[in-house]
């Protein structure tokens, strides 16, 4: 069987993976064979989620009825029902729904009718609380398929401890992620120096190591010093895959959908209050914004750079007319001329204008000439994909460590804090 459990957290408190992990303990406990972990993130730009609306699966041999009885107790028992928004779902079915509602999920919006009617024609198991809304997820969490799949292992901590200042030694975490980098990411902040996968919220959550295989977590995991743990779990997700991006184009992008974009640059990049940066690309019929926000920090920069006619690939949500960039491809480069007085051929020295029009005069012989000396400019761009940091990165946006399409053309990090200003 596959369960799926989803919206049990809140703002407050509690975490859905956790629910999880202790939901597959319990199982095991009687006997069941727990084969697979799966967290499933979904659509990013859900404006009622908690923090990552993330949901999970789990493949399961036993009996179904228990299984049920136990993930709902469970959810009784853990969810944080005193939050307004917190609206649980339990599904548990015997072979998977169609994937298609997965990706509707992971790339758009769902109803709970939807997810109704799908449990209902295959005669599933399901119980939602409240509104019901974890019904979306945790029925798209057992309709998951994940041909791109990463693992990360989630370390919970022990219950008296939450809501407490965390303990986690920050050198292993450096340590850890120079060691196993770029088989693990995300663990650190490099350019930044600041760690990212320890929490701030009041959450079960002690730490996460993201990675490519289990094996490549645990020996992250195995260096990191912390505070004694309660329980881990290495999940199967789908994060760092790309696995919510559509190909849009300009003039047809749909609000709180997440696309690649292919645009020419129409304008200067101008920083805003706040140090959010934003141009214009366009496609020749249409225009579209495209923000650099402050917390995505030395990725301005190379934003900063580019000029009218560069060509580009933008990446990230569109949200409020604009596309919120969470990574970009720069095509080609425009050409930029600058020009300057020519040299007098007599003298050697630079001429200096002889008025509008009429061209340019030498102020020792006299010589004159009618055309300025034109030279390209230098770029501080190439040709290549350009990242936000990790502190930025959205749980679902592949990292360039993990490769492109097209990484042959280039792997480009943010440049040094001296050249952020």
């Amino acid at each position: 069987m596959l369960i799926g459990i989803d919206d049990t957290d809140s703002p407050q408190g509690m975490c859905t993976t956790y629910l999880g992990a202790v939901v597959a303990r319990r199982l095991i406990y009687e006997h069941m064979q727990v084969r697979e972990a799966r967290l499933v993130r979904l659509n990013p730009n859900v404006t009622y989620k908690t923090r990552g609306n993330a949901a999970v699966a789990l493949d399961v041999a036993g009996d179904t009825d228990r299984a049920f009885e136990i993930s709902c107790a469970t959810v009784e028992e853990l969810a944080d029902f005193a939050c307004d928004n917190t609206n649980p779902g339990v599904v548990v079915v015997e072979q998977p729904p169609d994937p298609g509602f997965y990706r509707q999920a992971v790339r758009d919006f769902c109803e709970i009718g939807d997810a109704v009617a799908i449990l209902d024609a295959m005669g599933a198991r399901y119980r939602g609380y409240k509104n019901r809304r974890g019904l979306i997820g945790a029925t798209a969490a057992v309709a998951s398929r994940l041909p791109d799949r990463t693992y990360e292992i989630l370390v919970y901590r022990q219950p008296v401890r939450w809501g407490t200042p965390r303990n986690v030694d920050s050198a292993s975490l450096f340590a850890a992620q120079e060691a196993t980098f770029p088989h693990t990411w995300d663990t650190i902040d490099e350019e930044n120096d600041v760690v990212v996968c320890v929490p701030h919220t009041p959450d079960p959550v002690l730490f996460g190591i993201r990675g490519e295989s289990p094996s490549w977590v645990m020996v992250a995991r195995s260096m990191v010093a912390s505070e004694e743990p309660a329980i881990e779990q290495i999940w199967i997700t789908n994060q760092g895959t790309d696995a919510h991006l559509l190909d849009g184009k300009i003039g047809n992008l749909k609000e709180g959908l997440s696309y690649r974009v292919h645009g020419t640059v129409a304008s200067v990049p101008l920083t805003g209050t706040g140090g959010h940066v934003s141009f214009t690309i366009h496609d020749g019929h249409h225009d579209v914004r495209c923000m650099a926000y402050e917390p995505t920090k030395g990725f301005r920069y190379r934003v900063r750079g580019l000029v009218p006619g560069d060509v580009v690939i933008a990446v990230g949500s569109y949200k409020k007319g604009s596309i919120n960039l969470e990574k970009m491809k720069v095509i080609s480069l425009a050409n930029v001329p600058a020009t300057r007085p020519p040299l007098c051929t007599m003298c050697n020295k630079r001429m200096t204008s002889d008025g509008k029009a009429k061209g340019y005069k030498c102020k020792k012989c006299g010589a004159r000439a009618g055309e300025p000396e034109v030279q390209e400019v230098p770029r501080v761009l190439a040709d290549g994909w350009y990242e936000v940091p990790p502190t930025a990165r959205r749980h679902l946006a592949k990292p360039l460590c993990r490769g492109v399409p097209d990484i042959k053309q280039g792997y480009h990090l943010a440049p040094p804090t001296s050249m952020q200003q």
